[in-house]
């Protein structure tokens, strides 16, 4: 496994998780990680990226509610979600990017917000 991601779960609306992802030493120059999601019948789509350790892009649903964080140079990332929702509702995958752009995937882990 290339990238290793922990910390999904079930949490009530309003709760809090953390993601982590650590990607393995064999995948050279990553510059990008980040997070996507899939709910059942939807499409991926972006929760958060960190590029070069200092440019970050959030998808519009978070609002402010979530904060990525990490370290380029170290191959890890994590998201603190707060305030979750039920539309938050998914799993969600680890990325990197490395500079001959090529995508490396977790194999995700499931986020689910219900009460």
């Amino acid at each position: 496994v290339q990238l290793q991601a922990s910390g999904g779960g079930l949490v009530q609306p309003g709760g809090s998780l953390r993601l982590s992802c650590a990607a393995s030493r064999s995948i050279p120059n990553i510059y990008n990680m980040g997070w996507y999601r899939q709910a059942p019948g939807k499409q991926r789509e972006l929760v958060a990226r960190i590029t070069g350790g200092i440019s970050i892009k959030y998808g519009d649903f978070v609002e402010g509610r979530f904060a990525i964080s990490g370290d380029i140079a170290k191959k890890m990332v994590y998201l603190q979600m707060n305030m979750l929702k039920p539309e938050d509702t998914a799993v969600y995958y680890c990325n990197a990017k490395s500079l001959s752009e090529i995508d490396y995937w977790g194999q995700g882990t499931q986020v689910t917000v219900s009460s």
